[in-house]
């Protein structure tokens, strides 16, 4: 049987984040939650139907803030998706989680519901930086997060955010060996991204602060590389390290790869194959809509040229590459002038960026695409 992803988007938040702008809203403990909840199993329980038999290959619980799911929720979910769907014998069930009191104590509640992989948002091990960023918890906590998960889960990955303002190269290395130092065996560094309807969107364009100047980012960007490097991280996707295959994101390298995956929850996004045809899915965003709704999703089928394009934008942000038969139509003379200026390489069964192409890699696709 295809293998298949699940990603479950729950909406809630304690608070959100001024750079955020995910489909997300405030938990105030609103009613409605359980609706919203039973919604989510009826929607997928109805996007089952008809996608043939296919095996459970992970699942990963993201939003918003999925730890503050009452635990018998999550393993209600994982009961449901397991019933629709045989489950693969090592499949990866991940969480994203914070470093607070409160989420904390669910942990051990959550490995038993049947997650075998906590995704932390530490997102800075400084205090101040935290602070910046609008996070309800302190390096402490977030230490304290780490090991009481560790002694939880078998695996455990953690979420970093760099290129904040008066950053230096030199003391983002040391954050990231502090990191290190803690045991994870995964590692996500983002560099801070501007949206424009964020509160740091509003705020840079009234000259509060300003982001790094592209130089400094890119800076960043290969101190990151390198530092995580001589610690023994691969850097097997632009902004995602592992302390080998092994511990490595099934879930998000099987949607790079291009395996269907199912989005539910408000806003959820999949990737879908019927009959032949990749379907992009897109659910309502909006809670109360979403939670009345006979059927939520919205499908919109993908011509080749959309599916390969897509593909190649995924693929090329892995170390291993876009695999040759996912994108037969590239312009193979545009690919060639890269291979021979260093930006990519080929092997028979695929096409990758170099370390040089990566660094530049938005450029490296308008050049591809165009």
């Amino acid at each position: 049987m295809e293998p298949l992803a699940l990603y479950v988007h729950w909406p809630y938040c304690s608070r959100i984040c001024p750079y955020c702008d995910f489909n997300v809203t405030r938990d105030r403990k609103q009613a409605g939650q359980r609706a919203l909840f039973d919604a989510m199993l009826a929607d997928l329980q109805r996007q089952a139907e008809g996608l043939g038999p296919r095996r459970l290959a992970s699942v990963f619980f993201g939003g918003g803030t999925p730890s503050l799911l009452p635990p018998e929720w999550v393993a209600e979910l994982i009961a449901t998706a397991s019933e629709l769907f045989p489950l693969s014998g090592n499949i990866e069930i991940t969480l994203e989680a914070n470093p607070t009191d409160a989420e904390i104590a669910r942990y051990e509640g959550f490995r038993v519901a049947g997650v075998n992989r906590l995704s932390l948002g530490v997102q800075a091990l400084d205090d101040e930086a935290l602070r910046f960023l609008g996070r309800n918890h302190s390096a402490q906590d977030a230490i304290r997060g780490i090991e009481t998960a560790q002694t939880v889960f078998g695996r455990v990955s953690l979420d970093l955010i760099y290129a904040l303002p008066g950053q230096t190269p030199e003391g983002w290395a040391a954050e990231l060996r502090r990191a290190a130092a803690l045991e994870v065996e995964h590692i996500s560094p983002y560099q801070l991204t501007i949206e424009p309807t964020t509160a740091f969107g509003r705020a840079v364009r009234r000259g509060v602060w300003a982001p790094p100047d592209p130089e400094l980012a890119e800076a960043l960007y290969q101190t990151t590389q390198d530092t995580l490097g001589d610690l023994g991280f691969e850097a097997y996707e632009v902004s995602n390290h592992a302390r080998g295959p092994a511990a490595r994101s099934a879930h998000n390298v099987f949607i790079w790869e291009g395996v269907d995956y199912m989005g539910v929850g408000p806003g959820g996004h999949g990737r879908l194959t019927r009959g032949g045809v990749r379907y992009a899915t897109v659910a309502e965003p909006d809670l109360k809509a979403y939670t009345a709704a006979t059927d939520p999703i919205a499908a919109t089928a993908l011509s080749p040229q959309e599916a390969e394009e897509e593909a190649l934008m995924l693929g090329l942000r892995l170390i291993d590459g876009v695999r040759w038969t996912r994108i037969p139509h590239l312009d193979r003379e545009k690919a060639d002038a890269l291979i021979t200026d260093g930006f990519l390489e080929q092997t028979r069964e695929r096409l990758r960026a170099t370390d040089k192409g990566r660094v530049v890699l938005d450029r490296l696709l308008l050049e591809l695409l165009g």
